[in-house]
């Protein structure tokens, strides 16, 4: 906005200045040459009373030299009755020009080598009609338009530059309150919601920075009671959460009380945390710093050590690989284990007992890729899989597996990808990106977008 300010300030005043200083400059030639023809005609006038008394030339050679013109004046007097004609200095315009003056009887100018003539027509006493040729060279025509011109030049940068500076000040009034606005809702769009913005500038901005704050206000807003609601409706899962643990107790001993007794006492745990978190959660004000994050490694092995115990009730082959070395990721541990314990869930929801499966971790460069695979039926239509958040889940699915997993790998530049595993059934790709990746470069920012109506099996 503000070198679009710039150049229609340039465009127009160039065209003012254009429009006024080339009309002024042309009025500024033709009074400079008016100036020197009206003193040609003066010096002209002079030798007229002496020219109407005699056709001396001593007496009017001494007339032309007092006029102080005798090298650029001419006196041409035609031959009359016994006396012959008369030429007094150097004639400069051709014969027939004069010729012509003297039957036309009026003023005329010519053009010359080096300026210009002009002939002035005086009546003798006689009756004939004498010339008199006065030289106006082409430095006396022109005299002071060169610095005219250079003057009207110089005013004209000046006002062009002014009008510049001007609209450059203006525009810097205008685009800084902008700037400030756009700064701000790319950090209300980071989840910085305590980003605000000065209500400052011009008062269509005024107005959107104060419609913007009030925006952020209500986000916050809403934020706060969602935390309220799903605290609330997580603290309604006490009672029979309390019930399940009270009739665990009964079961008596065994691998299979053991674990039911083990998936209560977490399933309490995890909904202590999400009572806690959802009533301690603060907006964000800044990005994750460095050393943020978990081993994926570390978080992987423990997981599966959970998963491992069901998985030899059930008689399913499990590989683990790429979790012998620490792998660091952007992402916290809780979220991190909900995703995979959202992966794994699936895995156990949806294929028959006895089928195998395998987690792969894979560091790379610029990102780490978690490969959930299974020897299932796998997925006939992987694209319908990831759309069942927006409201079309299957039966026994809440739509919130898959959605977890991918607004995880979202949340640092990453995607979600279904595909078919070596294993024969499906494959669970998740793509997170580290802080020093570059997501155009692999072509993923469009995927994300694409994606973001991903939800569970």
């Amino acid at each position: 906005m503000r070198w679009a300010l710039v150049k229609v300030a340039l465009a127009v005043t160039t065209m003012v200045v254009v429009a006024f200083a080339v009309p002024l400059g042309l009025v500024i030639r033709e009074m400079a040459r008016d100036r020197a023809f009206s003193n040609a005609e003066r010096e002209a006038a002079a030798v007229a009373p002496a020219l109407s008394i005699t056709t001396d030339r001593d007496q009017l050679e001494r007339v032309v030299a007092s006029a102080g013109a005798d090298a650029g004046m001419a006196v041409h007097v035609p031959a009359s009755e016994g006396v012959a004609a008369l030429d007094i200095g150097r004639q400069r315009a051709a014969d027939d020009t004069i010729a012509a003056t003297r039957n036309l009887g009026r003023a005329s100018t010519t053009g010359v080598p080096g300026g210009f003539t002009l002939l002035q027509p005086i009546a003798l006493s006689s009756g004939e009609i004498a010339v008199v040729e006065v030289y106006v060279p082409e430095s006396e025509v022109s005299n002071g338009v060169g610095t005219a011109w250079a003057v009207l030049a110089g005013v004209g940068v000046a006002l062009v530059l002014g009008s510049v500076a001007v609209a450059d000040r203006l525009g810097v009034r205008m685009v800084q309150p902008a700037q400030r606005l756009v700064e701000g809702a790319h950090e209300l769009g980071e989840g910085k919601l305590g980003s605000r913005v000065p209500e400052e500038g011009p008062t269509e901005l005024r107005l959107a920075a104060a419609a913007f704050n009030s925006m952020a206000d209500q986000v916050v807003q809403l934020l706060a009671n969602e935390r309220e609601l799903a605290a609330d409706l997580s603290h309604r899962l006490r009672t029979p959460l309390t019930v399940l643990r009270l009739n665990t107790a009964s079961l008596g001993d065994g691998p299979a009380a053991e674990q039911t007794r083990t998936a209560v006492a977490q399933l309490e745990r995890e909904v202590d945390t999400i009572i806690r978190t959802a009533r301690e959660a603060k907006p964000q004000t800044a990005a994750p710093g460095p050393g943020s994050g978990c081993d994926a490694a570390e978080v992987v092995r423990e997981r599966m050590a959970f998963w491992s115990a069901l998985a030899e009730d059930e008689d399913r082959k499990v590989r683990v690989a790429g979790v012998d070395r620490p792998v660091r990721i952007p992402v916290a541990r809780a979220d991190l284990a909900a995703a995979l314990d959202a992966l794994l869930g699936n895995v156990f929801r949806h294929t028959p007992e006895g089928t195998a499966f395998a987690v792969d971790v894979h560091n790379g460069e610029d990102a780490v890729i978690v490969l959930v695979s299974d020897a299932g039926p796998g997925i006939p239509d992987p694209e319908a899989a990831m759309a069942r958040g927006s409201g079309s889940g299957s039966q026994g699915s809440t739509g919130l597996g898959l959605d977890i997993v991918r607004r995880l790998a979202e949340t640092t530049g990453g995607d979600v990808r279904i595909g078919s595993s070596v294993l024969g059934g499906t494959e669970v790709r998740v793509w997170i990106q580290l802080a020093n990746g570059d997501p155009v470069r692999r072509g993923h920012r469009g995927t994300v977008r694409r994606r973001r109506r991903a939800a569970v099996r």
